[in-house]
């Protein structure tokens, strides 16, 4: 199935989005026999239920408009990244300054592939991360998988 590009339809989503108060975190398309466009939000707060339904409603008849698939039939889901989603923007690093991370690699540093530590600057190409009293790494962003606020199980 063709589609047009997903950082346009993005950009037209945050439109609706802003003046709700909500953010446009990532736009998702999958084909296959039952294609889903997923939108992921984000607001101060927390994403509730509530919050997926407003913007749902927001953007079914506009988004109709843009027509992401020429036509073509698919399932639009919005949805809360989640807990653990990992950091996209510049403002889920800068937010997260001072805070617990995890942090897993593309190549091993010290011999490890997982981190965790508190998160003491971003740059836009790497990160500092205190791991413990005595190990401050610098890490590039190109060698980060994946990094996501520290969950802590009780």
């Amino acid at each position: 199935m063709k589609i047009k590009e997903l950082d346009k339809l993005q950009t037209f989503l945050q439109e609706i989005a802003t003046p709700l108060n909500i953010e446009v975190i990532e736009v998702e398309f999958k084909q296959g026999k039952n294609p889903e466009l997923t939108i992921y939000i984000d607001k101060d707060g927390g994403v509730d239920l509530d919050t997926c339904e407003l913007f749902h409603n927001a953007i079914f008849d506009p988004i109709d408009e843009f027509d992401l698939t020429y036509g073509q039939s698919y399932t639009l889901n919005v949805s809360s990244p989640g807990v653990d989603r990992p950091f996209k923007t510049e403002k889920d690093y800068l937010s997260h300054i001072g805070k617990m991370v995890e942090i897993k690699l593309y190549s091993s540093i010290k011999g490890k592939k997982f981190l965790e530590g508190t998160l003491l600057s971003y740059d836009g190409e790497r990160v500092v991360v205190k791991i413990d009293e005595k190990t401050t790494l610098s890490i590039e962003l190109k060698n980060i998988v994946k990094m996501n606020e520290y969950i802590a199980f009780d």
